[in-house]
């Protein structure tokens, strides 16, 4: 009984690192899904950036108008039309493609 429980022991001890080296590598996958939702991402990125940018022309636009003397409700008024012409750029930057 004893060397029965030895030469199993022995056994599986010497097929562990073979088992080890048979288990498959994980693989990736590139499906059409996948680069359709990186083009996605990208579109995105692109727009936020478009809009981010829209952001920083108006503040400045807005900073100019104070300088300038001009009126408070010129100012907003310029700085709204700057950043509503960003978002209407980010939109069409994500529906082209």
């Amino acid at each position: 009984m004893n060397r029965w429980i030895v030469r199993v022991g022995v056994l599986s001890l010497a097929l562990a690192p073979a088992g080890l080296l048979t288990v498959p590598a994980p693989g990736f996958s590139q499906t059409p899904g996948m680069q359709r939702r990186a083009d996605r991402s990208k579109d995105r990125h692109d727009a936020r950036a478009t809009r981010q940018t829209g952001r920083e022309t108006g503040r400045e636009a807005k900073h100019a108008c104070r300088d300038a003397s001009g009126n408070g409700v010129e100012c907003r008024g310029d700085k709204r039309a700057i950043k509503q012409g960003a978002r209407q750029s980010a939109r069409e930057l994500k529906v082209d493609d």
